[in-house]
């Protein structure tokens, strides 16, 4: 169930394990729900007629059209929904045309849920602010503004250990993403990222300390068993 003061939001994404991902990054939010998810644009156009939605996690590459087709639609019938376009394309006029449109943050994929987390604090903390101190949604000054669209572009930077790099950690979490349910090991993780397996574990157990992956003992093998590691929320049988 969900709180009457939440932020509800609708995950728009074709891809599965994504969708499934990033609707249980937005659940460990405090005051974010997911209000639904949708495979399509058609499916979502549908969800938005009968489910309240503050919040639009939308993916730009849909199997029925593009995801700003989508947004073009939605305003053009009124909509003002929020939306933060989550996707892997790095096009600068996409961007552009987004922003033009209503995009409120840009998340490029794969990304980690510290990177989620944090913009969606930072929408939580625009609404608020442009809710007005007096209740009636009006600024008394430009600073108050100002104050209320920094909150909004400007993203702090995601505070990692000591050792690990944003990039690396991206790459980690995009090939777990990608091991499925049968998860990786960190031999393998490192043979495909091309580092030693010593800083492909310490990543995987960075993501395993931030609840983003699981991890189970892989017996059969001469030695000390190695682990293999899988992203939370993969399947639901036995690995």
């Amino acid at each position: 169930m969900t709180g009457q003061g939440e932020i509800r939001v609708l995950v728009v994404e074709d891809d599965p394990v994504a969708a499934d991902a990033h609707a249980l990054y937005v659940s460990r939010v405090p005051g974010f729900a997911v209000a639904g998810l949708a495979r399509t644009r058609a499916e979502a156009a549908r969800a938005l007629e009968r489910l309240r939605v503050d919040l639009i996690l939308l993916d730009l590459y849909l199997p029925d059209g593009h995801g700003l087709a989508l947004l073009r639609a939605l305003r053009a019938s009124g909509h003002t929904t929020d939306v933060f376009a989550v996707t892997s394309a790095r096009d600068l006029t996409v961007v552009r045309e987004g922003v033009s449109l209503g995009v409120v943050q840009h998340v490029l994929k794969p990304f980690t849920f510290p990177t989620l987390r944090d913009r969606l604090c930072q929408y939580a903390e625009f609404r608020h602010s442009t809710a007005g101190s007096d209740g009636a949604g009006e600024a008394h000054s430009q600073d108050e503004v100002d104050k209320a669209l920094s909150a909004l572009r400007a993203p702090r930077p995601v505070t990692l250990p000591k050792g690990l790099a944003a990039a690396t950690l991206e790459a980690v979490t995009a090939a777990l993403g990608e091991a499925g349910d049968a998860g990786v090991t960190a031999a393998a993780a490192a043979e495909r990222l091309g580092v030693n397996r010593i800083t492909a574990r310490r990543y995987l157990e960075h993501l395993t300390v931030t609840g983003q992956a699981e991890r189970r003992p892989q017996y059969g093998q001469v030695g000390r068993p190695e682990f293999r590691y899988r992203a939370t929320g993969h399947g639901t049988g036995r690995w």
